[in-house]
């Protein structure tokens, strides 16, 4: 029922659903269908109102406005932007300069004033947002970033009046209008319905979205939200970097927080109401102090996210199919709650075909110019073109780099032209990347200084496939795509796994056909997350004071220097573990040598200078050794956190280069008092059979470990007594030496004879398929190849197997 009485022309929120998309457009019958549905579930939707399609009808009929715009649109060719943007322009102010119907107006001010708790509206100051919502829009199919306007911190009736009078005008923004035309849209059968929502104060605290899919691969079972502060509109128009979060979906339910991933952004502005006039905004700085930390709490971060998948999980019975969200959400700073603004369908990488996978890369290296947030995964080249504001769009040619600080819904024309995008500020989820997503163009984000560094004419080539960092190269470099169809292709009996070391891939990779993770090497979350040695972060105190500077620069959200090595290894770790689960993921604990860690900061200050590190204080030696212990003991609280925290419970711990049992049995003893005992809650110990002395005591070995993996790098060089980074003996390296098969068939015998599993994670199965066909033959239990061979080595495998039998 009408809560107006007859009228057709408003309808609050909780009379609507999806089932009033015609009436008053997607946006609205969400909220409506939200409001009503979620909110008693505990989610929390601010109330409002909408003006429904008759009242749009009606205002452009008592106008007679109808034939002025079709008139006008008449014969537009939406390519000609100059042409485009006149007649828009012509149309918009015919509608600006229109007068609503009184009976509209009435009813609206009714509205309001009762949303506000007030019998007339003359006395309300009530503070709401004013949203557009298109008949057609958020349809699957049929939704683009910000098509129309919305308007934040209206007050008082007559400027909620004006407001609503905008959003009628907003329909026929110019990305508007070429949108409607390009996807086949009649202007005069798409009516255009105002939402009037109480505005939520996350200017004075923070506000976002939230996806529930990862935005670049469309791996499914994370939540990304992206989060800043000050209204969401900074997020979503890409004016900051905000900060990032993925938690993992399946062990949400389980009461586990299983945060898989969190990168600080810069933040660097924020918008916030105006303290003057009735509907303005102001940008404001951000204090430094607020731009160090996150600006959500893990509990706020882990509530959005159970939100998140009850509202992909209500809208997908709805729909009666999967329905991966785009949601806006706001935090109120006045009481601290978190409120939903609005949802809507994800409509790109819900709609990618998982059965094909086109792979991206380059086929020689540059020269880096900037680097960024990487959007999709592929490549892109041209001459840079660096255009300033919208006004500046004329001079683009199609097939240029459009560099800008960032987009907003007016550039869309622009870059739907463009071989590849790049801009200054903006995440994951602001407009640059989410237009170029579905565009299909390469995009890179938040580089900080792209029109600095990239000049109008410079050929550039822009590289999205190479993990999560973007980059653009100096030059047109050539570049190849490989597509490759997963379809009908069999698991064989041999178990086929990956060698992973950047988080940031695992998603993507998690598509092709595996087992899991055989080889996850810590090492670049080491250098990359962490960047900081752990005993540097254990001994803060004594450090000299730039070292303590450049700790300072990378622990600003931490007090307890400790607790940021753990959180940032857990982080990365807890991303390739999530990718697979529940398969195994076999993470081998740190194998840096000397050298390598001494270049973490303010590693010189622990690091002893070895004259051969390859065969020095590495792997096991180093973690029972009093000088390391403690060190060793929070890459350990590490792993407890992945385990227990979050839940990741198919992590499977891995020691490499332990070089007698005993040091095994030291190993296994320090794990322990860290709070890792073998065989408690299910953890597995593997060990790295990858020294002579692991294949002659291979059955001393299988009695205090769970499995073996052979890295055949380091066999093959310390069997032969070669360096494998020496030239000169370079010839007398080889994986395929019948010293190196005789090793490797007599630990796959031992395993067996022990009941203990035992595959491969060296180099020499991706590179050569005589050396697969002779561990398929020995009967291995699996081999972890690196991603670009798993294809071609698993139809190898399988086509082995079948001759074998």
């Amino acid at each position: 029922m009408n809560p107006f009485g007859p009228s057709t022309l408003i309808r609050r929120f909780d009379t609507l659903g999806m089932r009033d998309v015609g009436i008053v457009g997607g946006k609205n019958a969400s909220l409506g269908e939200m409001f009503r549905h979620l909110k008693p579930k505990g989610i929390k939707v601010p109330d409002g109102f909408a003006t429904t399609a008759e009242a749009y009808w009606d205002f452009l009929d008592a106008n007679k406005l109808r034939l002025k715009i079709e008139d006008s649109l008449a014969g537009l060719n939406v390519k000609n932007v100059e042409d485009l943007a006149t007649r828009g322009q012509r149309v918009r102010q015919m509608i600006l300069a229109a007068e609503l119907p009184q009976d509209l107006k009435t009813e609206i001010a009714k509205a309001y004033a009762e949303l506000g708790g007030r019998k007339s509206a003359a006395h309300a100051e009530l503070e709401v947002a004013v949203r557009s919502s298109a008949t057609a829009e958020d349809l699957p199919g049929a939704s683009f970033a910000g098509q129309q306007e919305t308007f934040l911190n209206i007050r008082g009736a007559d400027a909620l009046l004006d407001a609503v009078k905008r959003c009628f005008a907003s329909l026929f923004t110019n990305r508007a209008i070429a949108y409607r035309v390009e996807k086949g849209f009649d202007h005069m059968q798409v009516a255009l319905s105002v939402g009037v929502q109480r505005m939520v104060r996350s200017d004075l605290a923070a506000a976002g979205v939230m996806f529930t899919i990862d935005t670049e691969s469309g791996f499914r079972d994370v939540i990304l939200i992206n989060a800043s502060y000050g209204l969401g509109e900074s997020v979503v128009l890409g004016k900051v970097t905000p900060d990032q979060y993925y938690v993992f979906k399946p062990l949400l339910k389980e009461k586990f927080r299983p945060i898989v991933g969190k990168r600080l952004g810069s933040k660097a502005t924020k918008i916030m109401y105006s303290l003057e006039g009735t509907s303005s905004t102001r940008e404001v700085a951000v204090a430094q102090e607020d731009r160090s930390r996150f600006c959500l709490t893990d509990d706020e971060v882990l509530q959005l996210a159970r939100w998140g998948v009850e509202i992909e999980k209500y809208y997908s019975k709805l729909a009666k199919q999967d329905r991966p969200m785009d949601i806006e959400w706001a935090k109120d700073g006045k009481t601290g709650e978190l409120f939903i603004v609005q949802a809507r369908p994800e409509t790109v990488q819900a709609g990618k075909d998982l059965n094909v996978i086109k792979t991206y890369s380059l086929k020689k290296p540059g020269k880096v110019l900037t680097t960024g947030l990487a959007v999709g995964s592929k490549i892109g080249a041209g001459k840079v073109r660096n255009i300033k504001d919208a006004q500046g769009m004329d001079a683009f040619k199609d097939g240029e780099v459009l560099v800008t600080e960032m987009t907003d819904p007016d550039w869309v024309p622009v870059m739907k032209r463009a071989a590849a995008i790049v801009t200054a500020s903006g995440g994951r989820t602001c407009h640059a990347a989410i237009v170029s997503r579905e565009l299909g163009t390469p995009a890179v984000v938040g580089t900080g200084d792209a029109p600095r560094v990239l000049k109008d004419g410079m050929p550039v080539t822009v590289s999205c496939a190479e993990g999560e960092a973007g980059k653009a190269y100096d030059g047109i470099l050539p570049f190849e795509i490989k597509t490759t169809k997963l379809a009908g292709i069999s698991k064989p009996k041999t178990k086929i796994m990956l060698n992973l070391a950047e988080p940031e891939q695992a998603f993507e990779y998690s598509f092709l056909p595996n087992d899991g993770v055989g080889l996850a090497r810590i090492e670049f979350i080491f250098s990359d997350y962490v960047k900081i040695h752990p005993l540097a972060l254990l001994n803060y105190d004594t450090l000299a004071p730039e070292t303590k500077q450049a700790i300072d620069a990378l622990t600003l959200d931490y007090a307890d220097k400790k607790q940021y090595f753990v959180d940032r290894m857990a982080e990365g770790i807890g991303m390739l573990a999530a990718a697979f689960y529940p398969k195994d993921v076999i993470v081998r604990a740190s194998d840096f040598k000397t050298n390598e860690y001494a270049k973490l900061v303010g590693g010189a200050e622990f690091e002893p200078k070895e004259s051969n590190p390859m065969i020095g204080w590495r792997g096991a030696s180093r973690y029972y050794d009093p000088k390391y212990t403690e060190a060793f003991k929070l890459e350990c609280a590490a792993y407890k956190k992945v385990r227990e925290e979050m839940g990741l419970k198919n992590v499977i711990l891995m020691i490499p280069f332990c070089r007698t049992p005993e040091e095994g049995k030291a190993v296994l003893k320090v794990m322990e008092q860290a709070g890792l005992k073998r065989g408690k809650d299910g953890l597995k110990i593997y060990v790295m059979v990858e020294i002579p002395s692991n294949i002659i005591l291979a059955d001393k070995f299988a009695e205090i470990f769970d499995g073996f993996s052979i890295g055949s790098n380091d066999l093959t060089q310390l069997t032969l007594g070669v360096d494998r980074d020496s030239a000169l003996v370079s010839h007398l390296y080889d994986e395929m030496s019948p010293a190196i098969y005789a090793s490797l068939s007599h630990v796959i015998q031992v395993a067996k004879q022990k009941k203990i599993k035992v595959g491969i994670c060296g180099q020499a199965p991706s590179d050569f398929p005589e050396f697969t066909e002779f561990l398929v033959r020995e009967g291995i239990d699996s081999i972890s190849l690196n991603p670009d061979t798993v294809i071609k080595t698993t139809l190898d495998v399988l086509k082995l197997e079948k001759e074998k039998r």
